[in-house]
């Protein structure tokens, strides 16, 4: 049983790559999706009852938002992975502004985001973790983050 954390930036591709490489395999727990922390927490706790691999597929900017998603994991037997989406604020933006109108996010929240993002450290407890960059638009370098 895994649950799969992502960290990043609005733009940065975390949808995208959930799509590429988990879904098939994971559900997906999208704030964008479910709307509220309640609906997300009801999901959530769903599929760690059920032992359902699931993708946290929210910004989680900081070691709080994401150490709260490790504790929970841990304390239910799942395996806790962290993908840290390493992204320039200017690409983020970028690409944020290629989405269709009703995905797209304003910028002043993709900065906001930005500028509380926590680049993650091992010390956040996760199984393992990943630095992501993406490669033009639908490629990825994936590296072990030590």
């Amino acid at each position: 049983m895994q649950m799969v954390v992502f960290s990043g930036v609005q733009g940065a591709g975390k949808s995208t790559y959930f799509h590429d490489r988990f879904s098939t395999t994971h559900v997906r727990l999208s704030l964008d999706l479910l709307k509220t922390r309640n609906r997300e927490d009801i999901l959530l706790y769903a599929c760690l009852a059920a032992q359902q691999d699931m993708v946290i597929d929210n910004t989680n900017p900081t070691t709080e938002q994401r150490q709260r998603y490790c504790g929970l994991a841990k304390a239910a037997g799942f395996e806790a992975v962290l993908y840290y989406f390493d992204i320039s604020l200017e690409e983020a933006i970028v690409r944020n502004a290629r989405r269709p109108e009703k995905q797209r996010v304003p910028e002043i929240g993709v900065r906001g985001t930005f500028a509380k993002l926590q680049k993650p450290t091992t010390r956040e407890g996760f199984d393992s973790m990943f630095v992501v960059k993406s490669e033009g638009l639908t490629g990825w370098t994936v590296e072990s983050l030590k």
